[in-house]
């Protein structure tokens, strides 16, 4: 009877013991449940809608030089360049009425990656003029090099120079990505035909496309009017050949569509 009793005993014990690892079990998942409802509802929330987005991207890649020394039978180049303009296009809600909600107060753009770098040259992200786009001109000091933030106006008329945007997402974003000195102090001796500053430059300087090859992604932010802030992260893959062309037959023109869509965080 005492072997039945002690048997019993230990038989009460490991269903106790299995009913109190489930329990804990159970409420371990409870505590899950409610520290995801507690971070993931407000977030569902705020974006139960798409107040802004990237729609389009426009890109122009092409090839310039700065030259060093020239002659009859040779030149040699100091500081050869590929550069990619990018006009990013922000599209609003599908009101065409403006609103504080789909208006800005601020935009600026930071995290500048790489994740896939060149591996000849020097690449750098600039602003860039709207009227200097598709130019190969060079503006040191619009380097990015942090947190870029850019002017918002509402006036009908602005200095598009500069880095200005309309409150209305009317024009868009332009920036230049720069990749500098693919080739430095590089002498052409074959002189017998014109020199081209485009993209052909990049193969009469026997520049492989797969070694300047480049991915690159940075995050916008946008503040809008009622003081709520959006982010998304926008990812470029910079064009140097398409299915018909090269860029060493000069330029590449290309427009894509996009569906970046961002986020409202606070």
């Amino acid at each position: 009877m005492d072997k039945k009793k002690k048997i019993l005993t230990i038989i009460v014990f490991i269903l106790f013991i299995i009913v109190l690892v489930l329990s804990y079990l159970l409420f371990q998942k409870y505590v899950i449940k409610s520290n995801f409802e507690r971070h993931i509802l407000p977030f569902a929330n705020k974006n139960d809608k798409t107040v802004f987005q990237v729609n389009k991207i426009v890109l122009f890649s092409n090839c310039d030089a700065k030259n060093k020394t020239g002659s009859l039978t040779n030149f040699t180049i100091e500081n050869l360049y590929q550069y990619t303009d990018m006009a990013i296009f922000i599209n609003h809600s599908s009101s065409e009425e403006k609103t504080l909600e789909n208006t800005l107060e601020k935009v600026s753009i930071a995290n500048i990656q790489y994740p896939s770098s060149p591996e000849l040259g020097s690449p750098k992200l600039y602003f860039k003029g709207l009227n200097q786009f598709a130019k190969s001109d060079l503006v040191p000091e619009n380097e990015i090099t942090g947190s870029f933030d850019f002017i918002i106006t509402a006036e009908d008329e602005t200095n598009l120079a500069t880095p200005t945007l309309y409150n209305n997402l009317a024009n868009p974003i332009t920036l230049s990505y720069v990749n500098q000195n693919i080739k430095t102090d590089y002498t052409l001796t074959d002189t017998s035909t014109p020199i081209t500053y485009d993209g052909s430059l990049l193969k009469k300087c026997n520049v492989d496309l797969n070694t300047i090859a480049c991915k690159l992604s940075f995050d916008i932010y946008i503040t809008n009017n009622l003081q709520e802030k959006f982010k998304t992260t926008v990812f470029i893959d910079i064009p140097l050949q398409t299915q018909d062309k090269s860029i060493y037959d000069g330029c590449i023109n290309l427009t894509q569509n996009n569906n970046f869509i961002f986020y409202r965080y606070e």
